[in-house]
C-alpha cells in the first residue's frame, strides 16, 4: 500500500465520523406513549411472550435480520495474527457489506480470545442476541473445530466465510467452466496451491459436484499433500494421496484445474505447457495472485482465467455470495447452514452467469453486458440479480432439508419483497460508474482551486472514471494540493487549465467566445474579463471548443448566476424544448429522483411530459426501471384546479409517447411512495409498488419537497442532474460536499462517455 492510499484509507475511516457503523431506531420514540410501548411498562409484554414462546424472539426482535460477525483477529487479511481489536476494521467493513448488499443488519464482535474452547464458549452464549453468526479471520486448523462445534452448539446459521463463500464461488466457476469446455468434473484432473481452510473447503464442495477424489492433488508451502509425510496436520490426513509426488511442479503435467489459495507468484510461467489443453487457472492469492493474467494469455491463450482481482475478468470474490446466503437462511429461520444450502448457492450463482441480461442488467455491468464466455464464468459482484438469485435458492434448500422454520409459501411476494434490496444506496451509482470507466472521458472543472472539488478529483482519478481537468492558477491549485496531502499529480492525473499563463489556450478560447457573446451586447473587453473571471464561463467553454467531454461547474455562489452564464455556451438539443433539471436522494430505502428541482418555474402540460420522457431516460442509466408519479395536491380526478388538470394532460402526453414507460398520476405524495394508499384510491392504477421519479407541477413543489426529504435522515445527493443540453454540464449547489461532486462526476462522465461511444 502507498503512502498516499494509507493516508486516504485512515481518514476515510475517521472522519465525518469514527467507524463504518451506526444504531438507527426503527421505532418512533416522540412522545411519553412511545417510551411506554418501547421501554417500561410495555415492553414486559413483549419479555413475557418470548417467554412463553422462544420462537417469537424472531417477530418481536431485530434478532430476525441480525447477524454477528465474529472473529478472534488470528488470521486477518493478508496480515495475519493481528489481534482481535486490530480486525475491527475489517469486521465492520464485512457488516457493511450485509446491510448495503442484502438488507442484513449487523454487529461486529472482536473476541479477545485465542484459546480455541474458550472462544467456542463465548460465541455459543451469543445465541439469543443474533438470527445468525458468520465467523471471520479466524487461522486454520482452530476455525475447522470452531465452526464445528458452534453448528452443533447453536440452532441458528453459523458460516465460515474465508472456508465456504470463497468455495462456493469457485464451485460456481468450475461448473461453468466445464460447460464452456465441454469436460466433466469427474474426469479433470485438479491441483492446488495451499492447503488452508479454503483450500479444503474448495475441495470438499467440489467433491461433492462430482469431482473425483483421486484426481485431486494438494499442495502447500511444505510440498504435495502425501500419505505418510512427515508431521501432516491432522486436518490434511483424508486428503492426503498415495503418490511420489513431492512438489507443485511435479503434479502440474496434464492438469486441468490449477486452484491457487497461497501465495504470489508460486505458479512459474515456465510451468504453464505442463497443464492439459483449455486449463482453469484460478490464481487468487490477493492482492498478488500466484500468477498474472497477462502472462497466462501470452503463454497459454486456450486458458480460462479467474483471479480475486477487480482489475481483471472473472473476480472470484465472497461477496457474490455470502449477503445473499444469509438473506435466504434468514428469511426462512434456518437453524443451520447445510451442505445443501451451499450447493444451492453454487448452482444459483452458475446458472445466472448463463441469464440473458435485460436492459437494466446492461446499464448496472455499465452499458453492455457481458456474455457466458470464458471470460465471463461467473457473475462480477455488483449484479443486482445476485440477491434475487442465490437468495431464494439458498430458502429452497433450507425447506427442502428441514432446517427452515419459517418455510416461505408464495414465492412470487418473496422475490417481490426482495428487489427491494437491489437498488439501496450502495448500488445507485454502481452502473453510472462503470459506463465512465470504459470512456475516461475528460472532465473539467469550474473551481480547480476549491477544497472540495480537490479532493473529489482525487476520488475521481483513483476510481479511473475520468481524466480531470481544473480552471484555476497553477501554483495556488499546486499549494493546495500539496496542502491537502492529495496525491494528485498536475500535468499527469490532472491538466490545469490556466488562462494567464496558456496564452494560446487563451487566444483560442476568447476568439471563440467573443463571436459568441459580441452580438448580445457584449463588447470584447468584457468579454476578456468575463472568460478570465468566471470559471464557468472558462469551463463551458473548453467544453465547447472540444477540450474537455463534460463539464462540473458551480459550488461557489449563486446557482442560477452559474447557469445564466453557462447556459449561452452550450446549446440545447436540437430534439429537446427546454433544459430541466432532476435532483436524486439516495435513501436507505432507496433512491428517489425529482424533477424539475433547479430550472423551470411553472413547466406547462407539453413540458411536465418532455422531461418525464427525458427524466425516465436518465433513470434507466443508473439501471434501474423507471416508475414514475405526477404528483399534486390532487388524487385521481379530485380536483379540477389548473395544475390538477396540467398533471392529467400530461398522463395522457407521456402515455402517447411512451406506453410502455410505468407511469401514473396525478396523484398525493403519499400514494406515489405506499402501493397500500394508492390501490385504495385508485384499484386499477398503472403503477405498480413505490414510485422512484417524482413529477411535481413546479419548482416551488419539487425544491421544497427534495429539500425536505435531505433534511430528514441521512441522505446522499446527485445532482442537480441538467437534461436536454447538447453537451453534459452540471452545475453543484454551494452547498454541495466533495462526496456530491463525486456523484456529479460520476453522472457528467457516464453521459460523456455514451457520447463518444454513440
Amino acid at each position: 500500500m502507498d503512502e498516499g492510499l494509507r493516508k486516504a484509507a485512515l481518514e476515510y475511516h475517521r472522519s465525518p465520523r469514527p467507524g463504518k457503523l451506526a444504531i438507527v431506531a426503527t421505532k418512533r420514540m416522540e412522545t411519553s406513549r412511545d417510551l411506554a410501548l418501547a421501554y417500561s411498562p410495555g415492553v414486559a409484554a413483549a419479555c413475557e411472550a418470548i417467554k412463553n414462546d422462544p420462537d417469537a424472539s424472531f417477530d418481536l426482535t431485530s434478532r430476525a435480520n441480525l447477524v454477528a460477525v465474529i472473529t478472534n483477529g488470528t488470521a486477518v487479511l493478508g496480515l495475519g495474527n493481528i489481534g482481535a481489536l486490530a480486525g475491527k476494521p475489517v469486521m465492520e467493513g464485512k457488516s457493511v457489506l450485509f446491510k448495503k448488499f442484502a438488507g442484513i443488519d449487523s454487529f461486529d464482535i472482536e473476541v479477545n480470545e485465542q484459546d480455541p474452547d474458550k472462544f467456542i464458549e463465548t460465541v455459543a452464549r451469543l445465541e439469543p442476541s443474533f438470527g445468525g453468526i458468520n465467523l471471520e479471520d479466524i487461522k486454520a486448523p482452530e476455525c475447522f473445530k470452531i465452526e464445528k462445534i458452534l453448528r452443533e452448539k447453536m440452532n441458528i446459521p453459523v458460516f465460515h466465510d474465508d472456508q465456504h463463500g470463497t468455495a462456493i464461488i469457485v464451485g460456481a466457476a468450475v461448473l461453468n467452466t466445464l460447460v464452456v469446455l465441454n469436460k466433466k468434473i469427474e474426469e479433470v484432473k485438479i491441483v492446488t496451491s495451499g492447503a488452508g481452510a479454503a483450500a479444503l473447503s474448495c475441495v470438499n464442495i467440489l467433491k461433492a459436484l462430482g469431482a473425483n477424489p483421486e484426481n485431486i492433488t494438494m499442495t502447500d508451502k511444505e510440498g504435495v499433500v502425501y500419505k505418510g509425510r512427515p508431521n501432516l496436520d491432522s486436518t490434511l490426513v483424508d486428503v492426503a494421496r498415495e503418490t511420489n509426488a513431492r512438489t507443485l511442479r511435479d503434479v502440474l503435467p496434464g492438469a486441468d484445474i490449477f486452484l491457487g489459495l497461497s501465495a504470489p507468484r508460486v505458479l512459474k510461467e515456465e510451468w504453464l505447457p505442463l497443464f492439459a489443453q483449455n486449463p482453469l487457472i484460478l490464481a487468487l492469492a490477493n492482492p498478488e495472485p500466484e500468477i498474472m493474467p497477462d502472462v497466462v494469455k501470452r503463454e497459454r491463450p486456450d486458458a480460462i482465467m479467474a483471479t480475486g482481482r477487480s482489475d481483471f475478468p472473472n473476480q472470484v470474490n465472497n461477496v457474490l455470495c455470502f449477503p445473499f446466503i444469509f438473506r435466504g437462511a434468514l428469511d426462512v429461520r434456518a437453524t443451520a447452514i447445510t451442505e445443501g444450502m451451499k450447493l444451492a448457492a453454487v448452482r444459483a450463482i452458475a446458472e445466472l452467469a448463463h441469464v440473458e441480461a435485460s436492459d437494466v442488467v446492461a446499464a448496472a455491468y455499465g452499458g453492455q453486458a457481458p456474455t457466458f464466455g470464458p471470460e465471463y464464468i461467473i457473475p462480477k459482484p455488483f449484479d443486482p440479480r445476485l440477491i434475487l438469485h442465490v437468495a431464494p435458492a439458498v430458502a429452497q434448500a433450507a425447506m427442502d432439508e428441514g432446517v427452515a422454520r419459517k418455510p416461505i409459501a408464495d414465492f412470487e411476494a418473496y422475490m417481490h419483497e426482495l428487489e427491494r434490496f437491489v437498488f439501496q444506496s450502495g448500488q445507485l451509482l454502481r452502473p453510472v460508474i462503470e459506463v465512465a470507466r470504459k470512456a475516461k472521458p475528460r472532465i473539467v472543472y469550474s473551481e480547480g482551486e476549491d477544497e472540495r472539488t480537490l479532493r473529489a478529483v482525487q476520488s475521481v482519478v483513483d476510481d479511473g472514471m475520468a481524466k480531470p481537468i481544473l480552471v484555476g492558477d497553477t501554483e495556488a491549485v499546486t499549494a493546495k494540493i500539496q496542502a491537502l496531502g492529495l496525491r494528485l499529480r498536475p500535468g499527469v492525473d490532472v491538466q490545469i487549465a490556466d488562462l494567464e499563463r496558456d496564452k494560446a489556450l487563451y487566444e483560442r478560447l476568447i476568439s471563440a467566445y467573443s463571436k459568441r457573446v459580441g452580438r448580445r451586447g457584449v463588447p470584447p473587453d468584457a468579454a476578456s474579463r468575463q472568460l478570465r473571471r468566471r470559471p464557468t464561463v472558462t469551463a463551458a467553454m473548453l467544453m465547447e471548443q472540444g477540450e474537455a467531454d463534460a463539464a462540473v461547474c458551480g459550488g461557489t455562489g449563486d446557482w442560477w448566476k452559474q447557469f445564466q452564464y453557462a447556459l449561452p455556451i452550450v446549446p440545447r438539443k436540437s430534439t429537446s424544448g427546454r433544459v430541466y433539471a432532476m435532483t436524486a436522494l439516495i435513501l436507505q430505502a432507496g433512491p428517489l429522483f425529482f424533477c424539475d428541482t433547479h430550472v423551470n418555474v411553472d413547466p406547462t402540460c407539453e413540458e411536465i411530459a418532455e422531461m418525464t420522457l427525458m427524466a425516465a431516460e436518465t433513470v434507466k442509466h443508473f439501471g434501474m426501471t423507471p416508475k414514475v408519479a405526477l404528483l399534486s395536491h390532487s388524487n385521481f380526478g379530485a380536483s379540477n384546479s389548473p395544475s390538477a388538470k396540467k398533471m392529467r394532460g400530461a398522463l395522457n402526453l407521456i402515455r402517447a409517447q411512451n406506453p410502455e414507460l410505468e407511469v401514473d398520476g396525478e396523484m398525493h405524495a403519499d400514494a406515489a411512495l405506499a402501493e397500500q394508499i394508492r390501490q385504495h384510491a385508485l384499484p386499477d392504477s398503472t403503477l405498480r409498488g413505490k414510485a422512484n421519479l417524482l413529477i411535481f407541477p413546479n419548482i416551488d413543489s419539487a425544491n421544497i419537497a427534495y429539500n425536505l426529504v435531505k433534511a430528514t435522515g441521512e441522505a446522499v445527493t446527485v445532482g442537480p442532474m441538467l437534461m436536454g443540453l447538447e453537451k453534459p454540464l452540471h452545475i453543484a449547489v454551494p452547498s454541495t460536499t466533495a462526496r456530491g461532486l463525486i456523484n456529479l462526476s460520476a453522472v457528467a462522465a457516464m453521459q460523456a462517455a455514451l457520447a463518444i461511444n454513440k
